[in-house]
């Protein structure tokens, strides 16, 4: 009896174990990690001394990426109200009732995109963001537009099946060495299926009227020859799908590949872009592409 107590007693004793503490060697490697990267952007800082790509001032922080924490911090997204299809910014006054929730131009002539949405305006930092990413191969910098870019735009994306960056031509792919919009959309958390191929190099869309826009890139796109029918059933036709481009301007581009994606069934297309540039006017001169 005496045994069988004790033994209870040794149970219960043994049953309550000692909450066991966290080692401190795990905030040790945290703690020395951070101290290391400071200590890198320190020695990196000192003797490289290397420019933000955006405003040109020597960055504290290098080893973040090339452009500063007051560049990102000047990014201002586009405030409400906006355009239900482009996402445009609206004057308060229009958004009295959901015939008016649409700019002049989405009212004067609807296209195919249903709904849209971009960062901010395509002036100052951001375009010099964007020149840094899309024409410098700085391809850290579209990691972190496209995270901006998603938290701004989850009521795009939340349903979407998946995100169709916009092509381009394979020739100017292979000079430029990468995509700037298949990196954007990397970053969106949605699957990313590359449905559309750019049958033909187009002329360079900067400076060119709207009307002209259209033109250029009319019967530019098609089904990818890559998109199997069965992907295609899966992740196009009666899907919610979202085209990923750098800048909107007229939105020639994305309402052409939203007409091919629309003819093989998509449901509802929408659109993201990180910038927004107004729209040129009559008798611009046309301004080279860089590559």
């Amino acid at each position: 009896m005496p045994s069988s107590a004790c033994g209870a007693t040794r149970s219960a004793t043994s049953s309550k174990r000692r909450p066991r503490k966290h080692p401190c060697g795990v905030m040790t490697a945290a703690r020395l990690r951070s101290a290391l990267i400071h200590a890198a952007d320190a020695i990196v800082a000192v003797a490289i001394a290397p420019r933000c790509a955006a405003c040109a001032a020597v960055l504290d922080r290098p080893l973040q990426g090339p452009v500063c924490t007051g560049c990102w911090l000047a990014v201002r997204p586009l405030l409400p109200p906006l355009c239900r299809a482009c996402g445009g910014m609206l004057p308060s006054w229009r958004t009295l009732s959901v015939e008016t929730a649409l700019c002049p131009s989405c009212r004067r002539r609807p296209g195919a995109i249903d709904a849209g949405r971009s960062l901010g305006t395509y002036e100052g930092t951001l375009r010099e963001i964007v020149h840094a990413f899309k024409y410098e191969g700085r391809r850290t910098v579209g990691a972190h537009l496209g995270r901006r870019l998603r938290a701004e735009s989850r009521d795009v994306i939340a349903d979407a099946r998946c995100v169709i960056p916009v092509p381009l031509h394979p020739w100017r792919r292979l000079r430029r060495g990468f995509n700037q919009a298949a990196d954007l959309a990397q970053a969106l958390e949605r699957p990313v299926v590359h449905a559309l191929w750019r049958t033909r190099a187009t002329a360079p869309q900067t400076g060119l009227t709207a009307a002209a826009r259209r033109r250029n890139v009319r019967g530019a796109f098609q089904l990818s020859p890559l998109l199997s029918r069965r992907m295609l059933g899966t992740w196009v036709t009666g899907q919610v799908v979202v085209l990923v481009d750098d800048v909107w301007t007229t939105g020639a581009t994305l309402d052409e590949c939203a007409r091919v994606l629309k003819d093989v069934g998509a449901k509802d297309v929408r659109a993201l872009t990180v910038a927004r540039a107004a729209p040129p006017t009559r008798g611009a001169r046309p301004k080279p592409d860089l590559f």
